[in-house]
């Protein structure tokens, strides 16, 4: 049996209700998220706290405390009031409650950190360097003391007896100072390879963030595209509803209206001029009759309608090609992703939750101040300068006199004189040298060379304090501007999405403005999609400050 009208009406009812449906729950789904990632922050820091407290007041304990003993029930709690039984219960299981969820709760970018600095060889490089550095200190000793030792082929005759040979000891000393000034120059160049240890790990960290962002917002525009795909077939849905409804019927020319009880009177006219047709036995006329005018005007709203179902087709075909190329986009990503942890490339990511904007507790110039007090770069500098003074110091002192002490020792044997033993005491000679540094261009260039290269560090120093402050400026300027961009879109997503509501009713009651509908759906679209990288944005920037001043930025 044939759908009527009324039951095209029906359905199309039940379909935009579906669609209304599906929207309210969409828009209570993200703001419920929205706020529950603020209570798990908040909860998360009040379960380290208490966590930390635990550990200190049973680290010595006899027994070890396994979440799989944190069992408990509300008769074993006895309170005064039930007001505080209830308070007291929540925060309970708000403490707990992550204790038996972690294993199944996806990793967090904080565990990708770890991985990333405990696996990443460009950073391992970065530190064996330093290391390599630091050994620089355990060099610095006195000059190795010179031995020296000559036999004599055949015995030198002399007043003491035939000397066998000539044994000499000599220990250099440098002047007073030079053996601390080069100490303190290696651990200043030990110190300066280790900032820039800090900022290796510093741009590492920035890439793993970045490109951790980027995969959240990849993951949230799939989503959203196809969340869309789903309305878009729904209102294909829809539409066909709309062109069924108004195509005639074959075997039948009862003409179909928009409205249920014009459709119904048409049909009871165009029956009742059937039946006068049969009684007369005449044929109707059919430029005149009913049927033929209604069907003149059902013929331009069928062609409406199936127009309305190409558009939708058209744009469903654009967005699934859209939707294939995020995800070629997003293979990429995971491989570089993984690289980065020196990890397999199809190693799966376990992505938390979704990101939600976020407020920075610091002011703009507090962050710099932090950037020029933190970063690895200044840090750096300032040791290369420090160590150049060292050296200058250590150039002034080679021009100083180095003290040698050492002893001399030769043997003899008694040696036949006039029929007696002569000699044959062994003489020891204790001894002492000094160098004496009479060039002393070679001393004074030394010292210009510390001083031009301690300038050098000076400036190099003042140029990276001035390319922080354009990247932090850059970075401050995305930041603000990403927060306008939320602010801007999460109104205007609220706005459309009651335009749609509107449209679908008016749609419902008259059939009209369907390509209103599409408009507003599509730039519901583009409004999501603008305000996710608007988000991903306001964390790049938020990521770029925290390399910049080498810590975490404080978050409201």
């Amino acid at each position: 049996m044939r759908k009527t009208t009324i039951n095209w009406f029906i359905e199309a009812q039940t379909s935009i209700y579906q669609i209304k449906s599906a929207r309210i729950r969409e828009f209570f789904r993200t703001n419920l998220w929205e706020n529950f990632v603020g209570i798990e922050k908040k909860s998360v820091r009040i379960c380290a706290f208490f966590s930390e407290n635990l550990r200190e007041k049973f680290k010595n304990s006899a027994f070890s405390l396994q979440p799989s003993d944190l069992k408990f029930q509300l008769s074993h709690f006895s309170f005064l009031t039930s007001k505080f039984n209830v308070l007291t219960f929540s925060l309970l299981l708000t403490l707990y409650f992550p204790l038996f969820t972690s294993k199944s709760k996806a990793q967090s970018l904080d565990d990708y950190l770890i991985v990333a600095a405990q696996n990443n060889p460009g950073l391992k490089a970065s530190y064996a360097r330093y290391a390599a550095s630091k050994e620089r200190v355990g060099q610095v000793s006195l000059p190795d003391p010179e031995l020296r030792v000559g036999f004599f082929l055949t015995p030198m005759e002399r007043f003491m007896g035939n000397q066998q040979a000539d044994i000499q000891l000599m220990q250099m000393f440098p002047w007073f100072g030079m053996l601390s000034a080069q100490k303190e120059e290696a651990n200043y160049m030990a110190l300066a390879q280790y900032q820039l240890f800090l900022e290796e790990k510093n741009q590492l960290f920035f890439q793993v963030k970045s490109t951790w962002y980027e995969l959240h917002r990849l993951n949230e525009e799939i989503r959203i595209s196809k969340e869309n795909l789903e309305y878009l077939k729904k209102y294909e849905r829809l539409a066909l509803i709309k062109y069924q409804a108004a195509s005639p019927s074959s075997g039948s020319s009862a003409p179909v209206e928009r409205s249920p009880a014009t459709s119904i009177s048409g049909s009871s006219a165009a029956g009742a001029s059937s039946m006068n047709s049969m009684g007369s036995g005449t044929s109707p006329m059919p430029a005149t009759s009913p049927s033929s005018m209604s069907g003149g005007g059902m013929e331009a709203s069928s062609g409406s309608g199936m127009s309305d179902v190409l558009q939708i087709r058209i744009e469903m075909k654009e967005l699934e090609s859209n939707l294939v190329q995020l995800e070629a986009d997003l293979e990429p990503l995971q491989i570089k992703f993984n690289q980065l942890l020196n990890r397999e490339i199809r190693e799966e990511i376990q992505l938390a939750g979704v990101l939600s904007p976020a407020s920075l507790n610091e002011e703009k110039l507090e962050i710099l101040d932090s950037i020029k007090r933190h970063n690895p770069m200044l840090a750096m500098y300032d040791s290369e300068m420090s160590a150049y003074e060292q050296q200058a110091k250590m150039a002034k002192f080679d021009g100083r006199p180095m003290l040698g002490a050492g002893v001399n020792y030769m043997p003899f044997k008694p040696r036949m004189e006039d029929g007696m033993m002569m000699g044959g005491e062994n003489m020891v000679m204790p001894m002492v040298t000094m160098t004496l540094p009479i060039y002393r261009k070679k001393t004074n260039a030394k010292i210009r060379e510390s001083e031009y290269l301690k300038e050098a560090a000076s400036l190099s120093r003042q140029k990276t304090e001035n390319l922080l402050t354009m990247e932090w400026a850059n970075a401050f300027r995305d930041w603000e501007d990403a927060e306008r961009k939320i602010e801007l879109y999460t109104e205007q997503v609220k706005l459309v999405d009651q335009t749609i509501n509107l449209l679908l009713t008016a749609f419902s009651s008259n059939g009209r403005d369907f390509t209103e509908v599409l408009r507003a759906q599509q730039l519901l679209l583009d409004y999501q999609l603008k305000r996710i990288n608007a988000i991903n944005q306001q964390y790049q920037s938020l990521a770029m400050l925290e390399m910049l001043a080498s810590s975490d930025a404080q978050l409201k």
